[in-house]
């Protein structure tokens, strides 16, 4: 139902008016988007009230780039653009890095702002937070709009759902300028003024010829490998993709935040086995995964000398031969896509050859045995094996759980030690490798799918988005943070060679980030090993209250940079 106002045109006469308030709202809602995660302030401040008056859930956090990670992930998780709204400016420009990250992610998400006035922002007359908005933002997401009329609110944000989540999913921004909100006009003419956004995703179906080529590539490897990434756990062509997979037999590896689309567990899975089969394979099938620096670019010493043939499906066409050469490129969306293939395939494929797959079974298995001592430590204070070893347990006791990672150290490790068993459980840095996301990560994942939140944290991490403790507390969510505490950023033992400040990855020794949870009303709880971090964490996840454990480590684990040290520039430089 459209809100409207009253207003007597003439004696005896009645209009029936709304205004830009209640046209965002009204356009929202019959659009299905029924939650908003923010920072009110000026202009925006009413426009939250409002919502929350009409039954949309507003979740205020205490910074603009977690309200931002907030609903990046939200639209990963729901294939609906997550939405974050922001006031002018500054607040604006915090909600930037969440939304240019949703882009390189390709997790549809729109950040609206509210903005200052057109003429004054283009003569630069000095308005309160004057900034041209819309042409800083346009480089840093897939596309930007701006409504100056109220008549266009309908059109403006039907514009941004269908960029968000077509295609290959981004970021979008709408802004929103201050008086648009009190424009005023006919009830009537606002309702007819709206969209509602029909089939804003629609299928891409591959061509034949090109899922032909794929399968005859596929069939000729004596090595073949498959790899899937977060574009296929996004598709949520879950049933196709395990199906596809089991039939062709061979090994594969997911991707960070793919992990669980089989099970971890899975006979094929090579995650263990990860070097041996980038190298050796033959044959190499991406689905829903780029060739970036995750991969090594699909060259060098990672892959190997053995030559190498790439299948890729994705639905950019401008993905293909980005770094190496495509010899075989499906184009469409990865349900479609995968559907097609397994079609194509037949009742009598034959499976990936025996002797490829008993070696990559042989070094899994030697390297998962190789590990698990390790993963048994009970020692005080913990290191990073022993912490992680009793959190694998939690997570295959308890597959519902939502896991949100991120750290240096913390998170290279938890990624191979964590075996997931379902989709989407994993959440992660994503393609930038960004810190700061785990907080509002956490709270969409709570919010967006109602399941249980464990969020392992570096304490370096932590600390870029750690004040949304209170949020969660304050909305009361079911989130179980534990921060891996060894007193700096990778370790807390280095010196300053030049001075006496404390060396600039070092932290203040023996933080208690517990008691910050106590502060908001939350449970604190100290782990000193890893029984005592098991039983802490099963005791918040059974209780569902908002819990932060500080789990110490012990200063001196952790390697620089974590395992991807080699791109951070060394000096070959001896001072003198």
């Amino acid at each position: 139902m459209l809100n409207t106002a009253t207003k007597s045109e003439a004696p005896g006469t009645e209009q029936e008016l709304t205004d830009g308030f209640h046209l965002v709202i009204d356009a929202l809602k019959l659009n299905g988007i029924n939650t908003i995660y923010g920072v009110p302030g000026i202009p925006i401040t009413d426009l939250g009230r409002m919502m929350q008056a009409e039954g949309i859930r507003v979740l205020s956090f205490r910074h603009e780039q977690n309200a931002g990670y907030a609903a990046s992930i939200a639209g990963y998780l729901t294939k609906k653009p997550g939405v974050c709204l922001t006031v002018s400016a500054p607040g604006f420009l915090n909600g930037l890095t969440a939304l240019a990250h949703a882009t390189t992610n390709c997790f549809p998400m729109i950040l609206i702002s509210g903005s200052s006035e057109r003429e004054i922002v283009d003569l630069q007359q000095g308005d309160y937070e004057e900034m041209d908005q819309l042409a800083i933002a346009k480089p840093l997401c897939k596309a930007a709009f701006r409504v100056l009329h109220a008549a266009d609110i309908g059109i403006g944000l039907a514009r941004a759902i269908r960029a968000a989540v077509s295609g290959r999913p981004g970021g979008v921004y709408l802004d929103l300028p201050a008086k648009l909100f009190g424009q005023v006009m006919d009830a009537a003419a606002g309702a007819k003024s709206l969209v509602k956004v029909i089939d804003a995703a629609p299928a891409q179906i591959p061509a034949p010829s090109a899922v032909k080529r794929a399968l005859d590539v596929l069939k000729g490897a004596k090595r073949p490998l498959i790899i899937l990434g977060k574009g296929a756990a996004y598709a949520q062509a879950d049933d196709e993709i395990r199906a596809f997979v089991e039939k062709t037999g061979a090994p594969f590896l997911q991707m960070s935040m793919a992990k669980g689309l089989l099970p971890d567990t899975h006979a094929q899975s090579a995650g263990a086995a990860r070097s041996t089969v980038l190298k050796d394979a033959d044959v190499v099938m991406l689905i829903g995964a780029r060739l970036n620096w995750l991969l090594s670019h699909g060259k060098g010493k990672t892959w190997g000398d053995a030559p190498k043939k790439f299948i890729q499906i994705d639905i950019e066409p401008k993905e293909m031969d980005s770094n190496v050469e495509i010899v075989a490129p499906v184009v469409g969306d990865i349900g479609s896509c995968v559907s097609a293939l397994l079609e194509g395939m037949g009742g009598s494929w034959s499976a990936a050859p025996a002797d490829w797959v008993n070696t990559v079974n042989k070094k899994r298995d030697d390297n998962v045995a190789k590990m698990a001592p390790k993963l048994m430590s009970n020692a005080s204070p913990m290191d990073y094996h022993g912490a992680l070893g009793a959190l694998r347990t939690i997570i295959k006791e308890r597959p519902d759980a939502i896991l949100v990672n991120e750290g240096a150290n913390t998170l290279d490790l938890a990624r191979g030690v964590i075996d997931m068993y379902k989709p989407r459980k994993r959440l992660d840095v994503g393609t930038w490798g960004v810190m700061g996301i785990g907080m509002g990560y956490s709270i969409a994942a709570a919010v967006e799918t109602g399941k249980p939140v464990l969020a392992i944290e570096g304490d370096s991490a932590f600390g870029f988005s750690g004040m949304e403790i209170e949020t969660i507390c304050r909305y009361q969510l079911p989130i179980c943070i534990v921060i891996f505490n060894n007193d700096g950023i990778y370790r807390g033992t280095d010196v300053n060679a030049g001075g006496s400040d404390p060396a600039t990855t070092v932290f203040v020794k023996g933080s208690r980030y517990d008691k910050m949870m106590e502060a908001f009303g939350g449970v604190g709880i100290n782990a000193t090993s890893p029984d005592e971090l098991k039983r802490a964490v099963n005791a918040a996840m059974d209780s569902g209250k908002p819990t932060l454990i500080n789990a110490v480590i012990d200063p001196a684990a952790g390697s620089e940079s974590g395992r991807i040290g080699n791109l951070n520039p060394q000096s070959v430089l001896k001072k003198k």
